[in-house]
């Protein structure tokens, strides 16, 4: 699958790493040549300096030929717009945004783009714990520590 992630923060660094061990072809954005240190030792994809609201710069990513994008900047505006641009001017089926404001998050995704909002998603999990559930995101959890010491062991 070819992959364009808009955003080498921790979470996209991240995301860009599970998927390109796992064998799919990654571009990832960002403005700051600095946060591609986000990226894993040996990643193989590509990075590219420049910004996912750009419609030159998403072209010279592959954008027309990838599978999905993501935009995980720590900007709702950016990631809404570069979502938007992904879905409405390149006709990308998978398109997936980080917005902190469930409530927006909530909005864009009744209008066709896929989102997720951190806050939600800390938050439901955090209770959960808190009142003792151990079901609800034991899954996560675990698979969350098992590539936290992946990352562990690569450094």
């Amino acid at each position: 699958m070819k992959v364009v992630i808009v955003g080498c923060g921790r979470v996209g660094g991240f995301l860009a790493g599970l998927l390109d061990e796992d064998g799919h072809d990654v571009t990832i954005i960002d403005l700051d040549r600095g946060a591609f240190g986000h990226l894993i030792p040996g990643f193989k994809g590509t990075t590219l300096l420049g910004s996912g609201t750009d419609l030159d710069t998403l072209r010279q990513a592959g954008v027309d030929k990838a599978d999905a994008l993501l935009a995980l900047t720590q900007g709702d505006n950016r990631n809404l717009t570069a979502a938007q641009i992904g879905k409405n001017i390149f006709g990308l089926k998978t398109v997936i945004a980080k917005v902190n404001d469930p409530i927006r998050a909530k909005t864009y995704r009744d209008h066709g783009i896929g989102t997720f909002s951190r806050t939600s998603i800390l938050g439901t999990l955090l209770e959960a714990m808190l009142m003792g559930d151990p079901e609800v995101g034991k899954v996560l959890l675990e698979k969350s520590k098992a590539r936290e010491t992946m990352l562990a062991e690569q450094v």
